[in-house]
C-alpha cells in the first residue's frame, strides 16, 4: 500500500568529499535569506511594476548591456553579466507591492538554474521560486507575497556566456495595506517569573507552580523561572512538568543558588521513567546536603550548569529512571547514576561517575570513565566532533539579550569555565516575543520582517506552517512552549540556509494527520553549511498523549551539516489518544542531508522505522529507542519477509556512516510472542561502522533475534531478566 507523505526512499544528491564552490559563492553573494511575506489579497488586476524602476546587477558584460536595459520595455536591448556563477539582477519597486508573477525574456545565454528572490530591505532575501531546469526563451513564473525588491539570482548558466535578459518584468498590485509592522521586544508574558535576590516570596511561588505542575504530564500549564545574577539563599526549586529554571547571567557562576534544584518522583510512587519535559540552565547550585537530585527521563535537559557538589540522577528510593542529558556543565563532585538506564553527557567536566546499567555515553567530558563496553557499559569519545551550545536569554545590565554561542570543533569541556564565552549577543528588540494567542500569520510576518522568535511559555495552535527562511534566525522557546499544527499542516519548515538555531520547544501533533511536523531544508537540498550549520536543540516532538495526534514522518532533515543536539521524538505509549491506529505515526526521524551529526538522539514507539538515514557521512553519538509497545500482533509489524522494523536503519545506498552507544528495547505488552529480527540495520561496507550496540527485552515482552543485521545474540535466553544482548563493534 502506498505510504502517505514522504516515500521511504528519497533520492538525495550526494556531495563528493568535503564539498564544492557553489555554496561558498552563493553565501558570499546572497548573504542571508529572508522569509517570503504572506500574500496579501490583491484588490485590483496585476500590473507591470518593474518597468523604468531602479535596477542594479552583480556585473555587466560591457558598456552596451547595462542592467537598466532589462526594465526599459524594449525587447531589442538587454542586460548581460560576466561569464561566471552566480550573478544577479535586482529591481527596486519603490514601495512594498503584492506580487503575482515574474516574466523573464532570455537572450540565447540563459540560466539553467536560478531563483526569484524577494526582500523588504534589499539586504535580506527569501526564495519565491527556484528551478534547476530553466528552459530559456520566455519564462513566466507565479510568485506571491509582499516585497519591495525582487531579483533573479542565477546559479548555473546554460551556456559558456554570462546571463542575458532582454526583459525582466515583475507584475503585482500596489496600494494595498501590507499590514502592521510587528514590533520587536516587549515583556515576557504572564508565565515567565523573574526574580532577583531581594524579591519576596520566591520559595512560595516556586512551590505554587510545582504543586500545579508536579503530575500535570499532559496539562496546558507552561512556566519559566528566570533568576537575575546574584546569590539566592535557602531555596529548593522543585521542577515539575513544562517548567524551566534559568539563570540570567552570561556565565552560570553569575547566578548562584545556595540550595537545591530538585526533580524527584514522589508523584509516581518513586518511578522516574515519566519525568519528562523540564530543564535547568545557566545556574550555579550549591546543594544543602552536598548532592543535588535530578531524577529525570527523556526530554529533560541539564545545560550550562555548575553543581558545587555531587549530582544524583536517581529518585528517592532508587526506583527506575530512563535517561537524560547533560551538556556544557561542571559537576564538582561525583555523578551518581544509580538506576538510570541510559544517559548522554557532552562537553562537560565531572568529578566522577558511578554505575552503568545499560548505556552510558560521554563525548568531550573531562573526568569521564574510559570506554569499557560491554561491561561496565561506558562508551567515551575524547571530544565531540562538532558542537554549538544552545542559545540562552541573559541580562546585559538591564537589557535582555539572547546569547548564541559559537560553533566548536573537537570540543572538550565547558564553553564558560575559562575566558569569555565566544558567540553573538542579539538584543531582545530583534525578537518577536510570541505570547499565547499569536497566530501563525503574525509569526510568519514577524519572521519576514527579519525578526527572530522568542516563544514565551504557552500552547500555540498554528493553522499554517511557520516558515523560517532567513539565515541565522533564532527560534527559542521558554517553559517548553508547545506548537500544535491544525488541519494537518506541517508545524515548522526551515529553508536550506545557514545557521538557523531552533531550541527549547515542543511540537505536539494535531488530530488531523500531518505529512511531517518539522522539516529542515527542502527535499534535494544541496547547499554546504559546514561553516555555519543549523542546530536543533531541546526540540521535542510528541504524537498522542495529550490527545489523539497523527503524523506520517515527525522530523525530516534535508539540509547538509545539520546538528541535532538532544531531541526526544515520541509516539506516545500512554496518556489520551493512544492506540495502534489512534496516534498512527509510521516514521520518527528521516535524515536525507549529508554530514548530519546527532548528539543525544531519543526516538521511540513508531509504527514502522524510528530512524532512517539516507545521507552520507552521518554520525550519531548516543541513541535510545523503544519499539512500539502496542503492536497488536506479529503481522502488524511484518516488513516483507523481515520480522519488525529496525529501530535505526542506514539505507543500503549509504557508503559512510558511524555511530556510538545505541540501544533499542522492546516491550510488546499486547502480544509478548512478537519477535523482532534485529534492532539495527545497516549496509556492510568499510565506511559504515557502529560501536557499543545493545538490545533489551523488557521483562520478556517480545524479543530480538539479533542486535544488528544478523549479528548479535538473541534476547530469548535472557528471558525476563532484562539483560542486554550487546555488540561491541560492527562490522
Amino acid at each position: 500500500m502506498p505510504t502517505v507523505g514522504i516515500p521511504p526512499a528519497v533520492p538525495v544528491p550526494r556531495r563528493p568529499g568535503r564539498r564544492g564552490l557553489v555554496g561558498v559563492l552563493v553565501t558570499a553573494l546572497a548573504a542571508t535569506l529572508l522569509a517570503v511575506l504572506p500574500a496579501a489579497q490583491a484588490q485590483a488586476a496585476p500590473v507591470l511594476l518593474s518597468q523604468g524602476k531602479p535596477v542594479t546587477a552583480s556585473s555587466q558584460e560591457h558598456y552596451g548591456t547595462p542592467a537598466t536595459a532589462a526594465v526599459d520595455g524594449d525587447n531589442g536591448t538587454r542586460w548581460s553579466s560576466a561569464a561566471a556563477d552566480p550573478q544577479w539582477l535586482r529591481v527596486d519597486l519603490g514601495a512594498p507591492a503584492s506580487l503575482n508573477r515574474v516574466e523573464l525574456r532570455w537572450e540565447a545565454a540563459y540560466a539553467k538554474s536560478y531563483r526569484i528572490e524577494t526582500s523588504q530591505n534589499g539586504t535580506d532575501w527569501s526564495t519565491a521560486y527556484s528551478t534547476t531546469t530553466g528552459a530559456g526563451g520566455t519564462e513566466t513564473v507565479n510568485v506571491s507575497g509582499t516585497a519591495r525588491y525582487v531579483r533573479m539570482l542565477g546559479t548555473a548558466r546554460a551556456t559558456g556566456y554570462g546571463y542575458s535578459l532582454w526583459e525582466f518584468k515583475v507584475f503585482g498590485t500596489t496600494g494595498d495595506d501590507p499590514g502592521p509592522v510587528i514590533p520587536g521586544g516587549g515583556d515576557l508574558g504572564p508565565n515567565v517569573h523573574v526574580f532577583d535576590p531581594s524579591t519576596p516570596g520566591i520559595q512560595a511561588k516556586l512551590d505554587q507552580v510545582f504543586q500545579e505542575q508536579e503530575s500535570a504530564q499532559f496539562g496546558s500549564g507552561r512556566h519559566a523561572f528566570l533568576f537575575k545574577p546574584g546569590t539566592y539563599e535557602n531555596l529548593n526549586a522543585q521542577i515539575g512538568f513544562y517548567t524551566q529554571v534559568l539563570g540570567l547571567g552570561l556565565r552560570p557562576d553569575d547566578t548562584t543558588i545556595n540550595g537545591d534544584i530538585t526533580v524527584d518522583a514522589g508523584w509516581f510512587n518513586g518511578n522516574a521513567t515519566q519525568n519528562f519535559w523540564r530543564g535547568a540552565e545557566n545556574l550555579a547550585v550549591k546543594p544543602v546536603n552536598g548532592t543535588n537530585r535530578w531524577a529525570v527521563s527523556q526530554a529533560a535537559s541539564f545545560r550550562r550548569m555548575h553543581v558545587k557538589g555531587g549530582l544524583n540522577l536517581a529518585p528517592n528510593g532508587y526506583g527506575w529512571a530512563s535517561g537524560g542529558y547533560i551538556a556544557d556543565s561542571k559537576i564538582d563532585g561525583q555523578v551518581g547514576n544509580y538506576s538510570q538506564q541510559q544517559w548522554y553527557t557532552r562537553d562537560s567536566s565531572i568529578g566522577g561517575w558511578s554505575n552503568s546499567v545499560w548505556n552510558q555515553v560521554f563525548s568531550g567530558v573531562e573526568g569521564a570513565p574510559a570506554t569499557s563496553f560491554p561491561e561496565p557499559r561506558y562508551t567515551t569519545l575524547d571530544t565531540t566532533p562538532i558542537s554549538r551550545e544552545k542559545p540562552f536569554l541573559y541580562l546585559d545590565g538591564d537589557e535582555y539579550k539572547v546569547f548564541a554561542p559559537a560553533k566548536r570543533t573537537n570540543a572538550r569541556g565547558t564553553t564558560w569555565a575559562s575566558g569569555t564565552p565566544q558567540g553573538e549577543s542579539v538584543p531582545l528588540d530583534r525578537f518577536y516575543v510570541v505570547k499565547p494567542g499569536a497566530t501563525a500569520a503574525t509569526i510568519n510576518t514577524a519572521l519576514a520582517q527579519g525578526l527572530h522568535l522568542l516563544f514565551t511559555p504557552g500552547v500555540y495552535h498554528v493553522d499554517q506552517t511557520i516558515n523560517v527562511n532567513r539565515a541565522n534566525t533564532i527560534v527559542l522557546g521558554l517553559g517548553l512552549a508547545t506548537i500544535i499544527p491544525d488541519n494537518g499542516v506541517t508545524a515548522m519548515k526551515v529553508a536550506d540556509v545557514d545557521g538557523v538555531k531552533l531550541a527549547g520547544f515542543l511540537i505536539d501533533a494535531g488530530p488531523v494527520n500531518s505529512p511531517t511536523l518539522l522539516e529542515i531544508g527542502h527535499q534535494g537540498a544541496t547547499t554546504d553549511h559546514a561553516a555555519n550549520p543549523t542546530t536543533v536543540q531541546d526540540v521535542y516532538i510528541r504524537i498522542g498523549g495529550a490527545g489523539a495526534g497523527k503524523a506520517t514522518t515527525s522530523m525530516v532533515v534535508n539540509s547538509h551539516d545539520t546538528i541535532i543536539d538532544h531531541t526526544w521524538v515520541w509516539r506516545a505509549d500512554h496518556g489520551e489518544g493512544v492506540g495502534w491506529e489512534t496516534n498512527r505515526a509510521d516514521y520518527g526521524v528521516r535524515v536525507n542531508g549529508d554530514d548530519v551529526l546527532a548528539t543525544g538522539l531519543f526516538v521511540e514507539h513508531f509504527n514502522k522505522y524510528d530512524v532512517e538515514w539516507y545521507g552520507e557521512r552521518g554520525r550519531t553519538i548516543f541513541y535510545q529507542n523503544e519499539k512500539a509497545y502496542d503492536a497488536p500482533n506479529q503481522a502488524a509489524i511484518q516488513n516483507g519477509s523481515t520480522k519488525g522494523y529496525a529501530a535505526y536503519r542506514v539505507d543500503d545506498s549509504v557508503d559512510t556512516h558511524e555511530a556510538w552507544g545505541l540501544g533499542s528495547y522492546c516491550n510488546y505488552n499486547v502480544d509478548p510472542t512478537i519477535r523482532q529480527d534485529r534492532g539495527f540495520k545497516a549496509p556492510v561496507k568499510p565506511g559504515v561502522r557502529f560501536h557499543s550496540l545493545l538490545v533489551v527485552s523488557l521483562g520478556g515482552m517480545g524479543h530480538y533475534n539479533h542486535v544488528i543485521n544478523d549479528t548479535g545474540a538473541s534476547t530469548v535466553p535472557a528471558g525476563t531478566s532484562t539483560v542486554p544482548s550487546t555488540v561491541v563493534s560492527f562490522p
